[in-house]
């Protein structure tokens, strides 16, 4: 099992950040990846004052696009989006399987301001992919010890986590600390891969300073990316050492 993560710059134009996604997944199926994770609302871009504006039917012809892309080009993708479900807009990823699956996470655990916008998720997301479990959550869930150990008590062996951490220049440089060593210690406490999707760039003033990581089951940061530029970073899971026990 190989699975990636695509630090992206993202825009607020769903046109471009689809293009963007799909130039990802073609980098990512010379690589051999299986499955791969994208920041949160990669596919609209992180830009609040535009999220109530989106149309639930130009997310799903995009996401539907995307679908069918995956399934030709064989790597599964976790897209973040809006996601408007029942008159309600949730935060959410759109997980799309090569197998036909599509899955939906709603973000459970919300920044203050984000309250203004989105309702919050309810259910987890864990499912079955080609030998493994897999659980998926967005952004400040990783801030929940409780969140990832009760999707590794469903069985989850990998963690993907979909982010977008656009601060103001100053705030961003003391969080970047806290938001590597958040996944390490997810990984570490439930002895699961834990691969971090985030944004890099700036937007209305704020910046992000990427820093996306793949890390083992005992902690060990097996790849990162820097904080200044958009990055493909991939990883082969032994299928008969998963735990990745020397």
């Amino acid at each position: 099992m190989k699975i990636a993560a695509a630090q992206m710059e993202l825009v607020p134009d769903i046109e471009t950040n689809t293009r963007r996604i799909k130039e990802f997944i073609e980098q990512a199926a010379v690589f051999g990846v299986d499955i791969m994770a994208f920041p949160e609302t990669a596919l609209t871009g992180y830009y609040p004052e535009l999220f109530r504006s989106h149309n639930q039917e130009k997310i799903d012809e995009k996401v539907a696009e995307l679908h069918q892309f995956v399934q030709e080009k064989g790597v599964s993708a976790i897209v973040g989006t809006p996601y408007f479900e029942e008159g309600k807009l949730y935060n959410s990823i759109v997980v799309l399987l090569t197998d036909g699956r599509k899955l939906l996470y709603h973000k459970q655990n919300l920044v203050d301001y984000e309250e203004v916008y989105f309702e919050p998720g309810r259910k987890q997301l864990v499912f079955e992919y080609k030998g493994f479990t897999i659980g998926a959550i967005v952004c400040r869930d990783q801030n929940f010890p409780l969140l990832a150990r009760e999707i590794k008590e469903q069985g989850a062996e990998i963690l993907f986590i979909s982010c977008a951490h656009y601060y103001n220049p100053m705030e961003a440089r003391w969080k970047l600390d806290k938001n590597r060593a958040l996944p390490i210690a997810r990984a570490t406490e439930n002895k699961m891969y834990v691969c971090k999707a985030n944004a890099v760039g700036s937007m209305n003033g704020l910046i992000n300073l990427g820093n996306s990581l793949i890390v083992g089951p005992n902690g060990v940061v097996i790849s990162l990316a820097g904080e200044g530029k958009e990055q493909l970073l991939t990883f082969a899971i032994d299928p008969h050492n998963k735990d990745w026990k020397w």
